[in-house]
């Protein structure tokens, strides 16, 4: 989790989101600790109870046009009992100009008042957004990072074990390559896991024997993309015949990475194994089970069943004297 200063957000976002600093250029020194952005609502009118002044503010027309219609006494009052608290930013949409009283009290307390051209409903989806992408956790593991029938699939294991060649075969067959070596992982709302390459590494990959290597300069701009959510982890391991390796798969093994857990694929190899073929079903597999296809779970309750039979016709058999 990181920190913004209103400056850093202009300089980013200025022409995105036309962006206009109102008040004096020292207040873009403030700093925005959280992504969290709301308009102040019944604080203009006096309720500041449930206030929470750590949270980036909104005024859209409803709290400008409010502003407006009160009288210069009344709106000083209002504006005083906003600008008390310790805001990070204020800003102002479609453009309006909120009332001089505002930018005279947010230039004294040093609180930044940034205009944007955007709609508020507009506005409020671009910088949440952006906000919760700068304010994401994120962590750097160390692997490879693929979509696979548009499930990423993240191979990790010890160094050397064949993780960057199973992706680039995987790319061979027409899939597509995120990332190598350093995974960039955030972690976004309802623990969704977003993997990236390093501004660094950006598509290149290093195969031993060979060196690095640029996959979109190879395969093709089709071959790559910049980013791709994490669904399940397929771990490669070395081969050992006394580890008591899952057959059947009942019981989903699970891995936790910035405290969300996600489906964990162990996959033991041994010389002949195509781990290629073998990763694009860790995929068809995963997307089986969205559709409510567990195929594991539907054998043995078949065979259950089978059995359940079974026992029911020879108890009969038993039973039969005729």
């Amino acid at each position: 989790m990181g920190e913004l200063t209103v400056a850093e957000l202009l300089d980013r976002k200025a022409d995105r989101l036309q962006l206009r600093l109102l008040t004096e250029p020292h207040t873009a020194g403030k700093t925005i600790m959280t992504d969290e952005v709301v308009s102040p609502g019944l604080v203009l009118a006096g309720y500041t109870d449930r206030f929470t002044p750590s949270r980036s503010q909104v005024l859209g027309e409803t709290e400008v046009m409010y502003l407006h219609s009160l009288g210069p006494a009344e709106r000083d009052a209002a504006v005083d009992r906003f600008l008390q608290f310790d805001i990070p930013v204020v800003f102002v949409t479609k453009g309006l100009e909120p009332p001089p009283p505002l930018i005279e009290r947010a230039n004294d307390r040093g609180i930044p008042v940034v205009s944007t051209g955007h709609k508020t409903g507009v506005f409020y989806t671009a910088i949440k957004s952006f906000l919760e992408n700068q304010f994401a956790p994120s962590t750097f593991v160390h692997g490879s990072l693929a979509d696979v029938y548009g499930v990423g699939l993240l191979f990790m294991g010890r160094s050397g074990i064949g993780k960057s060649e199973c992706v680039l075969d995987l790319v061979e067959r027409g899939h597509r390559f995120v990332a190598d070596d350093q995974i960039h992982v955030t972690r976004r709302r309802g623990g969704i896991l977003i993997g990236r390459s390093s501004e660094v590494l950006g598509f290149h990959m290093e195969i031993r024997g060979i060196g690095i290597i640029e996959i979109h300069s190879l395969f093709g701009i089709r071959s790559v993309r910049q980013q791709k959510r994490i669904e399940v982890v397929v771990r490669l391991e070395d081969w050992d015949e006394a580890t008591n390796v899952d057959r059947i798969g009942l019981e989903e093994e699970r891995t936790s990475i910035l405290d969300t857990e996600i489906p964990l694929v162990r996959v033991p190899l041994n010389p002949g194994k195509n781990i290629t073929v073998i990763a694009e079903v860790v995929a068809m597999n995963h997307l089986q089970k969205y559709s409510g296809r567990f195929a594991a779970e539907q054998f043995n309750q078949r065979l259950i069943e089978r059995m359940r039979s079974k026992a029911e016709l020879e108890t009969y058999l038993e039973e039969d004297y005729e």
